[in-house]
């Protein structure tokens, strides 16, 4: 009752990265570079995708959805970012900061989830090869998209929702480079220890959940990777997963890192810096290690390249 005469915070400041004109020049550029890049890549890989009737798979199917989801996740931090880098004062409105965290919670969610049914996509396709077209029929695989997507509204429905009917008071300046739980939390004019125990109970328990899928999934192909007789057989297995396993550990790690470990007077600090990784690098690095240690991207891309050369020389 006491808040209710006190001004409400109607915008957040950012404190950002950096305050010195060489940093924020060199900040730019390398982060203007990376958000290019992340575009092309993703966005490559779903033309890519959707050109190739050879990739009409399952597999390929997540992978879209995958970049994607990297393109939606980093457009939501990416430009404000880059815009704020040169800015004197460094302003979202209240809903802005509202619409950020929801989106952004969105995403990343729905791409822990992503990864998941990729890994039971691939257990299904080494371990069960001979039912891999009646397993993964395109209901199933519909199913296992949305379910990620749901998944990430809910969660972010309910941090959002929790977060913001907390009063904000003043001050208003958020020690981020953008909208984050943990950051925003600390502004409350009020006691955050429920919020903060949500956060780490719902973030521990999906992550669980994924994690498990992901374990489980992984220990069977490992089981069965071993028991293939031939060395040639056995790598030409683990190369479908090895582009998998590296973007699950660069995300989860991360994830872990930021949102589940117990919390400490240095948190915020660190976190910003971490959060560079996962909200600008990441989803550069999807479609790079997709493309890069996967020999149909490749060859497909390759095709294409061909085709485009011989249509502009006849």
């Amino acid at each position: 009752m006491a808040y209710r005469n006190q001004t409400s915070v109607t915008e957040f400041v950012f404190v950002g990265l950096t305050n010195r004109f060489q940093h924020q020049v060199l900040l730019f550029l390398v982060f203007l570079f990376v958000y290019l890049v992340t575009l092309l890549g993703n966005l490559g890989m779903i033309t890519l995708i959707w050109m190739d009737s050879r990739l009409h798979t399952p597999m390929y199917f997540f992978l879209c959805h995958l970049s994607f989801v990297d393109v939606c996740s980093s457009s939501v931090i990416g430009p404000k970012m880059l815009t704020d880098i040169f800015m004197e004062k460094k302003v979202i409105s209240f809903f802005g900061c509202v619409a950020q965290i929801w989106l952004f919670g969105h995403f990343v969610v729905t791409e822990c989830f992503l990864l998941a049914a990729m890994a039971y996509d691939r257990y299904v396709a080494i371990c069960k090869p001979l039912l891999y077209t009646l397993v993964m029929s395109q209901q199933v695989c519909v199913q296992l998209v949305v379910g990620p997507y749901a998944l990430g509204l809910i969660s972010t429905l309910t941090h959002t929702t929790f977060t913001f009917q907390l009063p904000y008071c003043g001050p208003n300046i958020i020690n981020h480079f953008f909208c984050d739980l943990l950051p925003v939390l600390s502004l409350a004019c009020a006691d955050t220890y429920v919020n903060k125990l949500l956060i780490f109970i719902l973030a521990g328990a999906l992550g669980v959940l994924s994690g498990v899928i992901l374990l489980v999934s992984y220990i069977y192909i490992v089981v069965a990777i071993l028991r293939i007789r031939s060395a040639d057989g056995r790598h030409k297995a683990f190369s479908t997963c090895s582009s998998h396993v590296t973007a699950v550990s660069i995300l989860y790690g991360t994830l872990f890192f930021i949102y589940v470990r117990p919390g400490s007077s240095f948190s915020l600090d660190i976190n910003k810096v971490v959060s560079l990784f996962y909200t600008a690098v990441i989803p550069m690095l999807n479609p790079l290690i997709y493309s890069l240690r996967n020999k149909e991207v490749k060859d497909s891309f390759r095709r294409k390249i061909k085709m485009s050369l011989i249509s502009h020389l006849t």
